[in-house]
């Protein structure tokens, strides 16, 4: 008796899955080495750490405006401008003989950056069918971190090389990235609606109404504090300052949050597919939350380390869970451009308020209570989905 297995995932998604690889290569190579290219020009750390957090400020401040882009002009234009965009700020950095160039051509970069990733979460709603969602967002995030752990270790390759190369390699990685989509993502997909054509738009009013948007909302918010702020921000200034871990385990530690959540990816999202998407965003806030918890008490190598991993398989569970019921509520006809830019934009102002909240209570009070809150504030992004009482319907 022949089985009828699930449908396989559409081209067009691999399509984006090989950009998102392309693109995180390049930004793996880049990221290491931006603060220490900023002192280059004689700054002080503050100005250097500026370099960083000008990307995060500028796509929060271009989202809305990335959201109604997407509605005029369709998700595929969008994302191939962004993509352009981001390789140019790219060589641009290379080629910046002044500290102020640099920090232009890096917020130019984050205008590009809103755009594309904007422009995939529309795409992702798209193509993905319904019974896939949470997978085919595993397999779109696993691209990103699998490119962002191979990314570190080949610039260590071509450390000798200056510091300038990897601007280079990664302009390069991401025109190819935005060919790429250009010449296999055809057939109308993500293309703007044509004049005589009414789309159907999920605003942005219409989302907050809804419980589940709110706790989104939250979520993204919780997770951009602690992942893409405090964790990339605090981790290797903790390094640093205790001996018995030491500054050359920050990288280690950062790789093995990455390959933890790499890994969990590859069945996290068929499980949030078969049983749901909340049981499992609860369960990955909550693994975050304890990991990130005890994180700077635990001033030891081993624990260090493994705590890492485990808040790589806590993001795991959040990261598809989130996107997969974001998706649901949008549907794949409708578009969701505010919507989702929102949802961006809570994610980088999570970065931002985190960096700076924990940077200040890690000055003040030491690393254990910075590492503390920024777990508290993953705890407390649990309660919205406590207060939810049933069950959506995909869209």
């Amino acid at each position: 008796m022949r089985r009828t297995g699930r449908p396989p995932v559409p081209a067009e998604i691999w399509v984006l899955v090989a950009a998102a690889f392309l693109i995180a290569l390049g930004y793996g190579l880049v990221a290491p080495i931006l603060p220490q290219f900023a002192r280059s020009f004689d700054v002080g750390v503050m100005a250097a750490s500026a370099i960083v957090s000008i990307f995060a400020f500028v796509r929060l401040v271009f989202a809305p405006a990335g959201g109604a882009l997407i509605g005029r002009f369709g998700e595929r234009r969008i994302y191939l401008v962004g993509l352009l965009i981001v390789a140019t700020s790219s060589a641009l950095c290379g080629i910046a003989d002044t500290y102020w160039t640099l920090l232009l051509f890096r917020g130019l970069g984050g205008i590009g950056s809103v755009m594309f990733t904007v422009s995939a979460m529309g795409l992702l709603v798209r193509l993905a069918p319904t019974s896939q969602r949470g997978h085919v967002s595993s397999l779109y995030g696993s691209a990103f971190l699998i490119g962002n752990i191979l990314g570190p270790i080949l610039g260590s390759l071509l450390g000798g090389l200056g510091m300038r190369l990897p601007f280079y390699i990664y302009a390069v990685a991401v025109y190819i990235a935005a060919a790429v989509v250009f010449l296999f993502l055809r057939g109308g997909i993500g293309a703007a609606p044509d004049a005589d054509q009414t789309q159907a738009t999920f605003s942005l009013a219409e989302a907050l109404r809804i419980p589940y948007y709110r706790a989104l909302l939250v979520t993204g918010l919780a997770n951009g504090w602690s992942n893409f702020g405090v964790r990339i921000a605090l981790v290797p200034l903790m390094a640093a300052a205790v001996p018995a871990i030491g500054k050359e385990a920050a990288g280690i530690a950062l790789t093995l949050f990455a390959l933890g959540s790499a890994v969990t990816q590859q069945f996290s999202g068929r499980l949030v597919d078969r049983h749901g998407r909340l049981p499992f965003l609860m369960l990955g806030l909550l693994i975050s939350a304890a990991a990130t918890i005890g994180f700077g008490w635990l001033d030891s190598l081993p624990w260090f380390l493994a705590l890492s991993v485990l808040g790589g398989v806590g993001g795991a569970f959040v990261g598809p869970a989130s996107q997969a019921l974001l998706a649901d509520l949008i549907g794949a006809n409708r578009n969701g451009g505010p919507a989702l830019a929102t949802y961006s934009m809570a994610t980088d102002l999570g970065s931002i308020a985190g960096t700076l909240v924990a940077g200040w209570v890690a000055d003040q009070v030491g690393f254990g209570w910075a590492f503390g809150t920024t777990g508290i504030v993953l705890a407390v992004s649990i309660i919205p989905w406590l207060l939810v009482r049933r069950r959506p319907s995909p869209a």
